[in-house]
């Protein structure tokens, strides 16, 4: 073969490898890993926060309970199949029809309240699973002063079924370590949960369900309770709520020190054993959670700090993002 051949071969088989090779890396598509962040709504809808937050301020300021209610959707929408807004659903065997939901969820009517002004400003856009998260963090910023940021970029859930709400959130009734069992399986930590629970420095309980304090029954963890705060509670569910729900719907507050701001004070109200549920009070029969405890009642700043890092982290539970779920117009139904 003569130099000319020789160049024009060489020539043919460099372009041939080109066109390969670029055929290669068009033809490549690299995994789509979507995941939801700070600021997700910087350009698609900027108000998107201030919208939330103007609702939920208005909301709070005429009823200081409501966010109780908000943290509390929050937190059993995230352990049942994730933070999807699928306890927002409505249905005969949505998870709103669960036993540890029927008729005690509150803050609905803010979620709509949120939905509908954003889908006015950005139809199609937020999603409900974004606005219960935002919701929860402006309503601890509103009651107690704890601010952080959300990530955002979930997507809705299709599905909610009444039963699974059981299997996933921990009952008022059970002891520490099923408590420690019900968060380690959702990945977080025994000093998430203890923190978590400081949730119940607002909000209030009925008289059904922390019955079992003053009564145990079935051989139920017997915990100690402070004599002036067992009467007091008496007072207000007696024996009769077990057998024929005589006062089973009053209500007591979590805390008896500060119960419309969210601080640590809810755990000095355990270390005085005035806890109100079976799974307040467990806490302190547990050295490890009886330690955080104490380091939470002592140390109200840090515990403030270690609650944002919580909420931040149950958010991150299990969420659609990309092309999975969906965005509802309305949040009680799939679209």
């Amino acid at each position: 073969m003569d130099s000319k051949g020789f160049n024009f071969s060489v020539v043919a088989l460099l372009a041939c490898l080109i066109l390969s090779f670029s055929s290669s890396i068009h033809a490549y598509r690299p995994p789509y890993w979507p995941t939801i962040r700070v600021g997700y709504y910087r350009y698609s809808c900027p108000n998107a926060e201030y919208i939330i937050q103007n609702i939920v301020n208005k909301a709070v300021s005429r009823n200081p309970g409501i966010a109780a209610g908000l943290i509390r959707l929050h937190f059993h929408d995230c352990f049942v199949r994730g933070c999807d807004a699928s306890v927002l659903l409505d249905g005969p065997n949505s998870e709103k029809e669960g036993i540890p939901n029927k008729n005690s969820l509150r803050g609905f009517e803010v979620i709509d309240a949120a939905k509908a002004a954003l889908e006015a400003a950005c139809p199609g856009t937020v999603s409900c699973a974004d606005i219960l998260a935002f919701a929860a963090r402006d309503s601890s910023y509103k009651v107690g002063k704890i601010y952080y940021d959300v990530q955002a970029g979930r997507r809705d859930g299709r599905v909610s079924i009444d039963s699974e709400t059981l299997d996933n959130l921990p009952s008022p009734f059970v002891d520490v370590q099923e408590l420690i069992n019900s968060f380690a399986r959702k990945g977080m930590s025994v000093d998430e949960m203890v923190t978590l629970s400081g949730a119940h420095s607002i909000g209030i309980a009925h008289c059904a369900v922390f019955a079992n304090r003053l009564y145990p029954q079935n051989n139920q963890q017997d915990l100690p309770i402070d004599p002036e705060y067992a009467d007091f509670l008496k007072s207000i569910c007696p024996p009769e709520a077990l057998t024929n729900g005589t006062g089973a719907a009053n209500p007591s507050n979590f805390d008896v020190f500060t119960p419309k701001k969210l601080d640590n004070k809810y755990y000095l109200g355990l270390k005085s054993q005035k806890g109100l549920l079976v799974s307040d009070q467990t806490l302190m029969s547990h050295p490890t959670t009886a330690k955080l405890v104490n380091y939470n009642a002592r140390y109200g700043s840090i515990w403030a700090r270690k609650f944002a890092a919580a909420m931040v982290h149950m958010g991150t539970l299990d969420v659609l993002t990309g092309r999975n779920g969906e965005i509802r117009r309305n949040c009680h139904f799939v679209n």
